[in-house]
């Protein structure tokens, strides 16, 4: 958790949505998928996996200027520590727990200064039966996790730069930029799919938590403790998007009564299907 989202709206809605001053998503950017990212990188995508160049909106300087400036980029989702040997790390990291980022040398320099908002309609999470089993190991069942109030939704995230020292200093793929969701504790009715969900921070957050010159813990610590349960609605999906190399709207349609096998419902914690 979390490993699979959905962001469907275009560009220029989001660029609206998010106060965006500055649209670089087609900018060059650094791949570490093998094959041509589908749909392409920054076009919308109803099923976001991890190792994808994702739309992230960020607040950094642009030229001489030292005032940041809110940009929508593409990034790799899957952190990778400037430190890094290699690019392949960003596998093992896509999620970064709330409660130790300002600890974990991986993210401490990243929560105190590179703090990103994700653009999403909201994220995929699969619920381990309590009764139903496939093969001797729990059925798992995706559901669909989105707000339900039309509020747009804004998963917080946390980025970093990798040099390639074998990179041509003047190509700017020289360089990766990758992203990490924030994780926290799944808030009550959730917690039936899955104990974590990702840290969605409102609308009059995304200020603070953007800019690059808030430095203080503290500060930063009450973002990441941010909670407001009964924001969100959960219904299950079909079982296609396990599946990264599907997509379309049609995965986020509701899975027919007739599919569900030992699913608990995430309101009344009763089991359906």
């Amino acid at each position: 958790m979390c490993g699979r989202y959905a962001s469907t709206a275009t560009n220029a809605d989001l660029v609206a949505e998010f106060d965006v001053a500055i649209d670089r998503t087609d900018a060059p950017v650094r791949s570490i998928l093998a094959a041509p990212q589908e749909p392409p990188a920054g076009a919308p995508d109803h099923n976001v996996a991890p190792s994808k160049n994702v739309r992230v909106v960020l607040e950094r300087p642009v030229g001489e200027d030292p005032d940041p400036v809110r940009q929508l980029r593409l990034l790799t989702w899957g952190f990778v520590p400037s430190w890094a040997e290699s690019p392949a790390v960003g596998a093992r990291m896509i999620n970064a727990r709330a409660e130790t980022v300002l600890e974990k040398p991986a993210f401490r320099k990243a929560a105190a200064a590179r703090r990103a908002l994700v653009p999403a309609d909201g994220w995929f999470e699969w619920q381990r039966s309590p009764t139903a089993t496939v093969k001797g190991k729990p059925r798992r069942q995706p559901f669909f996790i989105h707000r339900g109030d039309g509020v747009p939704l804004a998963l917080a995230g946390l980025y970093e730069f990798w040099k390639d020292p074998a990179g041509d200093p003047e190509d700017p793929r020289t360089w990766l930029v990758s992203v990490a969701i924030v994780t926290t504790t799944a808030e009550p009715g959730l917690d039936r799919i899955h104990d974590r969900q990702p840290l969605v921070l409102d609308p009059q957050d995304w200020d603070r938590w953007l800019d690059p010159r808030l430095a203080d813990t503290d500060e930063v610590a009450d973002l990441l403790a941010y909670a407001r349960p009964g924001r969100f609605d959960a219904y299950p999906v079909g079982r296609a998007v396990g599946s990264s190399r599907v997509n379309g709207p049609h995965l986020l349609d509701p899975a027919p009564v007739e599919e569900l096998e030992g699913v608990v419902d995430p309101t009344t914690g009763e089991i359906i299907g």
